[in-house]
């Protein structure tokens, strides 16, 4: 007696195969339909209201313990200046911390020669007054710190800012396909799609040189946001 082979079919398969089915018609529908595909683009200006600034001390000496010995005094001077000048504990944190050994310059070939230790330490200082920017940069300096990293300018409100820059987009792209429309004798009818264009960035950064001058001088300036939407609209016959 032979053994009758069955097949079957996963019952989400079939399930698949006709919602697909159903499906494609309406979606041939829709790219079939005469369309005005246009970009519409908006910028915000806003002057940034927050700034992080990137400080350490970095020490050479003979030997592991000593260059550890004299980073770590040099970076508490370094935090006791952040502490007076202001700024809370949760405004400041390490961000690099290092203990490498140096080696002596060879012209010749043979074995390096050990020549001592560096020890880097570094902070990341979150200013909430872009004002005190300058006062803070001369403190640490002061104070010993000898690797200013540079100075990121941000926008805390950016996301509210890149929402109405948005609207603006879309009142744009509306603009433009208006203008298409009449020259070629159709009105716009709904919109069939929307999408926005590279990532909107919710919180801008500029970077910007920190000189280790006393009184220095921070022009902080504006930070531009923009977005750029991509929109196509169905066109009809004008009346």
């Amino acid at each position: 007696m032979r053994a009758v082979m069955q097949t079957r079919i996963p019952l989400t398969v079939v399930a698949a195969t006709i919602a697909a089915s159903i499906s494609m018609p309406a979606q041939a529908d829709i790219q079939s339909r005469p369309t005005i595909s246009v970009t519409g683009e908006a910028t915000i200006s806003a002057p940034p209201d927050l700034a992080r600034i990137e400080a350490g001390v970095t020490t050479d000496a003979k030997t592991a313990r000593d260059a550890a010995s004299a980073n770590n005094d040099a970076m508490g001077k370094v935090l006791l200046a952040l502490k007076s000048a202001g700024l809370s504990d949760k405004d400041y944190q390490t961000s690099r911390l290092s203990l490498q050994p140096q080696y002596a310059n060879q012209n010749r070939p043979g074995p390096n020669v050990l020549s001592g230790y560096r020890a880097s330490n570094q902070v990341t200082i979150k200013l909430r007054d872009v004002s005190k920017i300058a006062g803070v940069i001369d403190a640490v300096t002061a104070a010993g710190a000898n690797d200013i990293g540079g100075i990121n300018f941000m926008v805390s409100n950016a996301s509210k800012l890149l929402d109405d820059a948005r609207a603006e987009a879309v009142t744009d792209a509306r603009r433009k396909a208006e203008i298409y429309a009449k020259a070629a004798g159709v009105t716009l009818g709904a919109p069939i799609s929307i999408s926005e264009h590279g990532a909107a960035v919710p919180i801008m950064y500029r970077r910007a040189a920190a000189p280790m001058a006393a009184e220095t001088p921070i022009a902080p300036g504006e930070e531009t946001l923009r977005v750029t939407v991509g929109i196509s609209w169905e066109i009809k016959a004008a009346p």
